[in-house]
């Protein structure tokens, strides 16, 4: 059985739409997922970096973020014939923990909370795959990254790339 390792943020959980919605409303801005094309809201707005941590600080913050489309169903179909670990970098917000959890429980009661990993390097996790969007992932990580489509990641290469969900599918299920 080979061995899953997903990624929660920008990957089951839409984080983005939330992130960009609390700094619209802050700054007065009405920045959208086109204008972060390539680059992260930090590097589109580096002068509020301090704020835009802050958001993602908030303890609730990852508690109510929207499921990605598609990512229930693949996840559960795949569950059926590998084994599925999410992996978050949970360490670089520590205060995300039971929001995460919770969010978890919510949307994926079908995955063993023992699967959950919060961790901050994935180097360390041990499976045949991981899907992320961060590809800073990949460096450690000994078995295939596959890069999860994101807007602050388009110009990434150099890593096989499954644009969503049903790519996903398409890979493991065909």
């Amino acid at each position: 059985m080979k061995r899953i390792a997903i990624d929660m943020d920008e990957v089951m959980a839409d984080l983005i739409p939330k992130h960009l919605q609390l700094y619209n409303e802050n700054f007065g801005e009405a920045l959208t997922l086109e204008d972060l094309h390539g680059r992260k809201l930090r590097e589109v707005r580096p002068h509020a970096v301090e704020e835009l941590r802050g958001y993602l600080s908030d303890p609730g913050f990852f508690r109510d973020l929207d499921v990605m489309e598609g990512a229930q169903d693949v996840i559960q179909e795949l569950h059926e014939d590998h084994e599925i670990f999410i992996t978050t970098a949970a360490m670089e917000f520590p205060t995300s923990f039971t929001a995460k959890y919770e969010w978890l429980k919510e949307h994926f009661s079908f995955l063993n909370d023992l699967n959950f990993v919060f961790c901050g390097d994935k180097g360390i996790i041990n499976a045949d795959y991981l899907i992320d969007d961060n590809a800073r992932h990949f460096k450690r990580f000994e078995g295939t990254g596959l890069l999860f489509t994101s807007p602050h990641n388009v110009h990434v290469t150099g890593y096989e790339r499954v644009d969503s969900w049903g790519d996903v599918r398409e890979y493991f299920l065909k």
